[in-house]
């Protein structure tokens, strides 16, 4: 569940994982290219996920952001409640991401109280 884009700035656009196709039979081909200036597909015969105005709206919000994963992953949940950053363990995502991947912060009224 949850859905995956990335940024290609240069370009202007960005890729994301089309509405309804399982991730276990989706191949790159399926993946849709969207404009982020005008949110248009640029490329791909699929339906982009019902998030892609978020992504899109991501993208134009905070230039330094290269993709997003969007989980239900009772793991990643954890680790996004607890208010910390996933470390890069292992050789493949160190590989591919270089870093930690870092966690936008929630508004979350209570820790605003404190």
């Amino acid at each position: 569940m949850g859905n995956v884009s990335a940024v290609d700035r240069e370009r202007g656009v960005f890729v994301i994982k089309p509405s309804g196709v399982d991730y276990s039979v989706m191949t790159a081909d399926d993946m849709v290219v969207v404009s982020i200036a005008t949110g248009e597909v640029v490329e791909g015969t699929k339906k982009p996920s019902s998030d892609t105005p978020t992504h899109r709206l991501l993208y134009q919000a905070f230039p330094s952001i290269g993709g997003i994963v969007h989980t239900h992953s009772r793991h990643a949940t954890i680790w996004a409640q607890a208010g910390q950053s996933i470390p890069a363990t292992g050789t493949t995502p160190r590989r591919l991401f270089l870093r930690h991947h870092s966690l936008h912060p929630q508004n979350d009224r209570r820790r605003n109280q404190r």
